[in-house]
């Protein structure tokens, strides 16, 4: 923060904390770096601990209906067993490995409206934890994300939003307890088929899967349902690949497939995925009917279920350069440039969900 920020559980003439972050823009995997500035108070203190922790917010399934909670998701412990003399300045540095599965919240140089994410800092003193910081922290797409996105813009889907939903996908390791969905409006060549969009990405240190889920239209005699695809992009095939024409047949064979397996036909694989240069060996039942294809709502293998309970990676490179505007591919109207952190209130000081 641009403050120091007193810890206010400690009273009148106790410590401060001010976390300075080198760099706020980040992406999945990477390291993010900073250091946690404290200045003693009008007495000695014993610090247990200092830890800083990832906090976005999350839509969860209550009893009786969805809300949106506040969900701290990684954790780092800075230091331990100080003692910060009265009036004495500590400057302590800090390294954060940006899980490969956080959410975006930022695409090119715009804040993808409905996501926040931040750095909380806390500091316990003899067993009282006081969260004392809260830094803005923006998650920028990994490359083949990036081109993915682009992507679908291109082919004239309309950005609708974004959130988090509390839960895990059937079928993919997850080690965040929420995924992210990017939700569109379809684009004019599918619209007689499909009404919305929701694409997720489950990304890891050799690639993304990517899930799609289609809320469908009905026909004349028929209720709309939803359909589903998943595919896997690597990393190395970024710059590689004709996203456009990739996404476009993801979405045809998705499509196309959820009829043709119901009518008893075999899926057939993607032209690009598992098996070909840069991609990991196919899954067991890879091709087989069915794979990809998880039928529609519960049960039955619906992708999303819901529960209730690394490092390195590619540079940042030109982060945030608009090198595309965000109108031209589907973004207007759906990214903000707001205070990120308006969304959080007065929550920063408040419980979490672990």
């Amino acid at each position: 923060m641009v403050f120091k920020k007193m810890l206010g559980a400690f009273g009148v003439g106790g410590p401060s904390v001010d976390t300075v972050l080198s760099n706020p823009n980040t992406r999945p995997g990477l390291m993010l770096g900073g250091q946690v500035n404290l200045t003693g108070g009008s007495h000695d203190v014993e610090i247990d601990h200092i830890t800083v922790g990832l906090v976005t917010r999350a839509e969860i399934d209550g009893a009786e209906e969805e809300y949106d909670a506040l969900v701290e998701f990684h954790r780092v412990q800075v230091a331990g067993g100080l003692h910060l003399r009265e009036g004495q300045q500590l400057s302590l540095p800090l390294q954060v490995a940006m899980p490969w599965e956080t959410p975006v919240t930022d695409l090119y140089g715009q804040h993808l409206h409905g996501m926040t994410m931040g750095l909380r800092t806390e500091v316990a003193i003899r067993g009282a934890v006081d969260k004392g910081d809260l830094d803005p922290v923006y998650v920028h797409p990994l490359p083949v994300q990036e081109r993915i996105l682009e992507a679908f813009g291109r082919l004239g889907f309309g950005f609708k939003g974004a959130d988090l939903e509390r839960g895990h996908i059937s079928g993919l390791h997850q080690s965040l307890p929420f995924y992210q969905e990017v939700e569109y409006y379809a684009a004019p060549q599918y619209a007689h088929t499909v009404n919305e969009v929701e694409l997720t990405f489950v990304a890891n240190e050799h690639g993304v899967d990517v899930v799609l889920e289609f809320d469908k239209r009905g026909g004349m005699f028929t209720s709309g349902h939803d359909s589903y695809g998943r595919y896997h992009a690597a990393h190395a095939d970024a710059d590689r690949v004709d996203w456009a024409a990739q996404v476009d047949g993801w979405v045809r064979e998705a499509l196309d497939g959820y009829q043709s397996l119901h009518a008893g036909h075999g899926y057939a694989p993607p032209a690009q995925g598992y098996g070909t240069p840069g991609y990991p060996p196919p899954p067991p039942g890879y091709g087989q009917p069915g794979y990809g294809h998880a039928g529609h709502g519960h049960p039955g293998g619906h992708y999303k279920e819901e529960h209730h309970e690394r490092h390195g990676g590619p540079g940042m490179g030109a982060v945030a350069a608009g090198v595309v505007g965000g109108a031209a591919l589907g973004f207007a109207g759906g990214m903000v440039a707001d205070e990120v952190f308006d969304s959080f209130g007065d929550e920063e000081g408040g419980d979490e969900e672990a």
